[in-house]
């Protein structure tokens, strides 16, 4: 009944026109018929709970039936978060006020919420620190964050009364200062990576894949907010393949600052997959998240945690040459957990 409700929610909630915008691209690509192609995401919807959107990304098109079952869709991501994450305790992550106050001794940084009744603390924290961010308690994807300078304000008492005006769901955060080799790659940004576990029911936590997550332009290295991703290798932290952005150009080297992407292997790499263990058993009743985690001079350090990890940028169709998503990573942990009666 949960796989038939998805489909009929994801039905009454579709962007048709956009849907055939696709059928049309691929059409133009492949020479394939429309109705053929409809057919096709049809049959993807139903067996594999993708989309149009995941049909069209991961190319399902060009892949068989066998591949397609390897792909970690839409669909399968929303059953992974209904099974592993308690809606009960989604806000823990969610909310940043609230994650910055759980995960408080992972984030090696001094932070302060904007509440409308705590005056003297945020200025305080405005007299530390000439640059520092402004978050939303909530979004996603870098949208709303601000980057500011407290010289560009003719007071601080003025820059208070424009930070106010955004209470009680803003959090300032002092800037991260990243470890050298990592900022070689692309200083104009915190490029961290992207860090997605799972905590099973025994209480083991699972490494399932990592994305190095890299600046280009902009202060955020989002994906979705102009930045590039690249696959690595959870196991020993190194950078496996190129980089690409939302664009699909591909970079060997960072085109900003000509750096090496692929073969980087990240420092304190162990003490990363430490540090996100650690963090998986804070609050268990959100097993399934994707940390990002910067990299300091004195050692990894946790940005946020996400309850809804995503799905896409973990296997994107030129990262992946051999067409084997990432599901079978989830269907090896869970075959571990029964296993040991979990």
């Amino acid at each position: 009944m949960g796989k038939l409700n998805y489909l009929f929610q994801r039905a009454l909630r579709m962007d048709y026109r956009a849907m055939l915008g696709k059928v049309r691209a691929i059409h133009r690509k492949t020479g394939r018929s429309r109705l053929s192609i409809l057919r096709d995401m049809k049959n993807c919807a139903v067996k594999y709970g993708a989309g149009y959107m995941d049909y069209d990304l991961f190319e399902m098109y060009n892949l068989t039936d066998q591949q397609r079952d390897t792909y970690l869709t839409r669909g399968r991501n929303n059953a992974l978060v209904a099974r592993y994450n308690s809606s009960a305790h989604m806000d823990e992550l969610g909310d940043k006020i609230r994650f910055n106050t759980r995960f408080a001794p992972f984030l090696h940084r001094e932070w302060v919420p904007v509440t409308g009744d705590n005056r003297q603390q945020v200025l305080d924290f405005l007299a530390r620190h000439d640059v520092f961010l402004a978050k939303p308690a909530r979004g996603s994807c870098g949208w709303g964050i601000e980057k500011l300078r407290t010289a560009d304000f003719p007071s601080l008492d003025t820059l208070y009364d424009r930070l106010v005006q955004r209470a009680p769901l803003l959090e300032l955060e002092q800037l991260l200062c990243q470890h050298p080799v990592v900022a070689a790659i692309y200083p104009g940004s915190i490029n961290t990576v992207r860090m997605v576990t799972i905590r099973g029911k025994s209480g083991r936590v699972y490494l399932v894949t990592a994305m190095f997550r890299i600046g280009n332009g902009k202060f955020v290295d989002n994906f979705n907010s102009g930045g590039m991703v690249a696959p690595m290798d959870p196991e020993t932290g190194t950078v496996i393949d190129r980089a690409l952005d939302k664009q699909k150009n591909l970079y060997q080297n960072h085109p900003a600052t000509g750096a090496p992407i692929q073969g980087f292997r990240f420092p304190d790499w162990d003490r990363a997959r430490a540090l996100v263990e650690q963090a998986a058993q804070v609050v268990p009743q959100v097993g399934y998240v994707g940390w990002d985690v910067c990299f300091t001079p004195e050692g990894p350090c946790l940005v946020e945690g996400n309850q809804f990890p995503g799905h896409d940028i973990y296997q994107l169709p030129v990262h992946t040459p051999d067409k084997i998503g990432i599901m079978p990573r989830f269907r090896a942990i869970e075959a571990q957990e029964a296993a040991q009666g979990g």
